[in-house]
């Protein structure tokens, strides 16, 4: 997947800010954040979109909340509130094809969001 930014920044020819590196999850500094705090949290695994997940995901996924949970905690943002957000496809706002959760904080969030 050479020509995914995330798998590029995962496997190390594009830079990114790591805040949490697993075997199967990273999570690192969105380049062009939302709010005061603004995390990415990847699958080490390329999935393209939700729409691509499978039964075999159920586990890797279930994960990746239990990253923004403790992200969200160690970043100081669990108790006065944050946003996990997914995008699928073009018109949600999706694009990076790359599975990612998007972790929102440190500041009121608006809703609705879009």
């Amino acid at each position: 997947m050479t020509e995914c930014v995330f798998c590029n920044i995962i496997n190390g020819t594009l830079k990114g800010e790591f805040v949490y590196n697993s075997d199967e999850i990273v999570a690192f500094k969105d380049i062009n954040p939302q709010a005061p705090v603004h995390i990415l949290i990847v699958p080490r695994k390329h999935i393209a979109t939700m729409n691509d997940l499978t039964e075999a995901d159920r586990a890797l996924v279930g994960n990746m909340f239990i990253v923004a949970n403790r992200l969200a905690k160690e970043l100081g943002i669990a108790d006065h509130g944050y946003r996990v957000v997914v995008n699928c496809n073009r018109n949600a706002g999706q694009a990076i094809y790359h599975l990612h959760l998007h972790l929102l904080g440190g500041r009121r969030l608006g809703w609705p969001p879009g």
